[in-house]
């Protein structure tokens, strides 16, 4: 009921919030208008501001444009001026045999050069050895600044460079821009920390005698060449080429606001370039007065349309008042999903809702009019809810509503609940009654849906071949078991503990139980409850059967915890388990009967020696006493019977391997050396080994911690792989010794996590054909004309068993290339 008043509610606030935007729109629209008019004017002045700003702007660039072409030009102007002085200069020396005697007409224009062009520092007249003739300025001294220790290196050096150039082009050269260092307070610092060459050869009869230098000054010509009166308006800059600044005609910088233009010095060193930024023109205030003006007019506009919205609020607002509650009344009408319907005192309907025409199926205009029995109950039933409607006309309906069925013009029925109220006029006189009916079909049918379900799944349960049994973690009740628990274990909780290996005891739930407080509350569900249960198998004393039981803790219906428990009977299973792993036993002791068997010979033959050197020995001391001779007992008979105990000593550990490796015994896993279990396995295989010519190598590349394992198994399991490479290497033709060694290493193999012990069989043989190597480990397959083909199997299974990994791979070298004999590796966890 409360969901549906819910619905019921925002439907009419979407409605009456829709319809209240639709009136405001229309109501206010014509606000919009000084607004839209305003924006349009500010919008124009704001244009016709941005295009005169945007014009200076282009006027401003473009005059830009010129100035800087301006100034280019009489920058290389300049140049070209110096540059033919220079030529000329340079064409009166080789015409003139005494220039070099008599040099005042070269010092004489020479000087008026550097007065004419303050950019020009200094002016040499260097011969072919680049040797200096003459200079200008006249030098008066040797303390001028250009023989000045750190100076004189960097300029000699350039100007050397060039001469070359100049001497094998016949052309006049420019040299690259030269940084000169000089002290931070030095006044020459200034005009002339960065300068530059001009070289012009001197040319005689084809051949260059010399040349003239000039050196240019970059602040100076920046001051001297470029026109003064655009100092003054734009800051001129020299880059090379990297774009580093170089010089500046003004140290101050022009703001963010400046326009910027870059040109490039074609005859100048190197990618010379000028860059020239405008300073920031002086305050428009004709244009800062127009838009103050906009601002303003804008901003008077804004406030009168303002006061105009407001007053216009407070006229509409009785207005809006009336029109919200109209559409309060309509929109409830139009949006209830309940069914509203209103009778007067003897019960013939006044009123009826769009939702409660819906249910019935029947029109407004049909239903309006209508007194009891009503068309729309069903025929065999009106007897009984004329008494209902007689109990709700009196008023002692019950809080909880009426139900009822009612019939759709259609003839389709729906379950109704009717809730009835008096209805009340404006003078507070009762005058009718008010019905709200709700459509209560779907939670009807939704019960009987959930009550089928819980049948089908109570059905389930109690059909399953396992017990389920759910238990209260508060009250240690037993809250629920199936058909195969009260059967089995009856309805106490004493299984139900047992199987769950007693993790929570009686007294622990007394002790939860007290005072009815609940143990668990305010702990969060989700973490009491986890989403993956435990698996456990236990043994029931009662019927001595095996259970695989799965636990996990739930949230029972009335919200406390409670312990659920699926325990299935695998009696059978563990039953066959325990025959398959005595099987596997007999197997692994068959087998290693069936190899000592293989051996019979050889160790007959091996035993066969200390046995006859024994009877030799015993012998010969027999007959040394009786020749009555006098005898040496210390020289004569003693080394004779120490030989002879240790030839029975060896016998006898030959014995006691054999008897340690056939004796059938339990599995026991202890901690064992692994070097034993080695050298054991070693020792009887190297028996048969010695029989076929075969060596056996053993290396220890690392120090093995004792293990925890089955040594006898271990042991099977090398003796098995020794001999298969003995039986793999005897068919061999080749007699070499190094072909003929069976090489068994040992390490760790840190490369797996954690690092495992890692012990390699290697031999020398053919090899095992790849498509062989799959199949090794089938039971029955192999690779022996005479072989059972169970070997290696029981050898993998035992190496499992002890988590551990057994394989087999072709020798190969470092190239992989393959090559003769096999390698066999086991892998077993370090005991940690």
């Amino acid at each position: 009921m409360n969901k549906v008043f819910a619905r019921t509610l925002e439907s009419i606030t979407q409605k009456l919030t829709g319809q209240h935007l639709k009136y405001g729109a229309s109501s206010y629209a014509f606000l919009f208008t000084p607004i839209l008019a305003i924006t349009l004017f500010t919008g124009a002045m704001g244009l016709i501001l941005w295009t005169l700003n945007y014009q200076d702007k282009n006027q401003q660039q473009y005059t830009l444009y010129r100035e800087s072409a301006y100034a280019k030009q009489r920058i290389l102007l300049g140049f070209s001026s110096n540059e033919d002085t220079l030529l000329e200069l340079s064409r009166e020396i080789s015409n003139s045999v005494n220039q070099m005697r008599s040099p005042d007409s070269f010092l004489k224009r020479s000087t008026t050069l550097i007065q004419d062009s303050p950019e020009i520092l200094h002016l040499r007249w260097i011969d072919r050895d680049k040797k200096s003739l003459w200079t200008v300025p006249v030098a008066s001294g040797h303390n001028e600044w250009y023989d000045r220790q750190k100076i004189k290196a960097p300029l000699d050096e350039e100007l050397s460079s060039i001469f070359v150039e100049a001497a094998e082009t016949n052309k006049a050269v420019y040299s690259k821009v030269i940084y000169l260092d000089f002290p931070e307070n030095d006044k020459l610092r200034v005009d002339r920390e960065y300068v530059f060459w001009h070289v012009t050869p001197i040319i005689q009869t084809g051949r260059v005698i010399g040349g003239i230098a000039v050196l240019y000054s970059a602040k100076k010509i920046l001051q001297h060449m470029v026109p003064s009166e655009l100092n003054g308006l734009y800051r001129f800059v020299l880059l090379d080429g990297s774009g580093k600044e170089l010089v500046a005609s003004n140290p101050k910088k022009t703001g963010s606001r400046s326009i910027e233009h870059q040109i490039t010095l074609d005859k100048t060193p190197s990618q010379l370039n000028l860059h020239i930024s405008t300073y920031p023109p002086p305050t428009n205030l004709t244009y800062r007065t127009l838009l103050w003006l906009v601002v303003g007019l804008s901003t008077f506009v804004l406030w009168s349309l303002w006061s105009v919205w407001k007053q216009n609020i407070k006229r509409y607002s009785i207005q809006r008042d009336l029109q919200t509650e109209t559409n309060f009344r309509r929109a409830m009408e139009e949006s209830m999903t309940i069914g509203m319907r209103a009778h007067d005192m003897n019960g013939v309907i006044t009123y009826v809702n769009p939702a409660f025409c819906d249910m019935t199926g029947w029109t407004k205009e049909e239903l309006i009019g209508m007194a009891p029995p009503f068309a729309f109950w069903p025929k065999e039933l009106q007897p009984e809810l004329i008494k209902k409607m007689s109990l709700a006309l009196t008023g002692n309906a019950p809080r909880t509503g009426l139900e009822a069925i009612l019939e759709k013009k259609n003839g389709t029925r729906i379950n109704t609940r009717t809730f009835v109220s008096p209805l009340i006029d404006e003078k507070g006189v009762q005058n009718g009654w008010i019905s709200s009916i709700v459509d209560i079909s779907e939670p009807i049918k939704i019960r009987q849906q959930l009550a089928l379900a819980q049948e089908r799944f109570t059905t389930v349960l109690e059909s399953l071949d396992a017990s389920v049994s759910v238990i209260s973690l508060q009250s240690g009740e037993l809250l629920f078991a199936n058909k195969y628990y009260r059967e089995n274990f009856g309805s106490n909780t004493k299984i139900h503990l047992d199987l769950a290996g007693h993790e929570i005891e009686p007294s622990d739930i007394g002790a939860l139980d007290d005072d009815n407080i609940d143990g668990f509350a305010g702990l969060p569900a989700y973490e009491l409850t986890p989403g993956q249960s435990d698996f456990r198998e236990v043994l029931i004393s009662e019927n001595n059967h095996w259970y695989e039981v799965r636990r996990r803790y739930i949230s029972w219906v009335d919200g406390h915890l409670a312990q659920l428990i699926v325990a299935t009977n695998i009696t059978a299973r563990k039953t066959a388990e325990e025959e398959a792993r005595q099987q596997e036993e007999k197997m692994q002791f068959s087998s290693r009967l069936t190899t000592m068997g293989e051996m019979a010979s050889s160790l007959a033959h091996e035993l066969n020696q200390p046995l006859a050197a024994i009877s030799n020995y015993c012998t010969g001391i027999a007959t040394r006493l009786k020749s009555q001779q006098n005898l040496d007992i210390e020289k004569d008979i003693l080394p004779a019977i120490e030989k002879a105990t240790n030839q029975a000593h060896r016998a006898g550990t030959i014995i006691q391997r054999i008897r340690g490796f056939v004796k059938r015994s339990q599995p026991q896993s202890k901690v064992t050396d692994i070097y034993s279990i080695i050298e054991d396995s070693v020792g009887l295989a190297e028996i048969e080994a010695q029989r076929y010519g075969v060596q056996l190598s053993v290396t220890y590349n690392d120090t093995i911690p004792s293990l925890f394992l089955d040594p006898i198994l271990i042991q099977q399991v090398l003796v098995n792989l020794l001999k298969n490479a003995i039986d793999a290497i005897k068919g061999n033709d080749n007699k070499n010794a190094y072909n003929r060694v069976i090489q068994i290493k040992t390490d760790i193999d840190y490369s797996h996590q954690p690092a495992m012990v890692r012990i390699k069989v290697i031999d020398q043989g053919p090899g095992i054909p790849e498509d062989t190597l799959e199949r090794l480990y089938e039971p029955f397959f192999s690779t022996k004309q005479d072989g059972m083909g169970m070997g290696l199997n029981i050898c993998r299974s035992i190496i499992e068993s002890h988590h551990g990994r057994l394989w087999a791979q072709n020798n190969r070298n470092e190239k992989d290339e393959p090559i003769p004999g096999c390698t066999f590796t086991i892998l077993l966890p370090l005991d940690k």
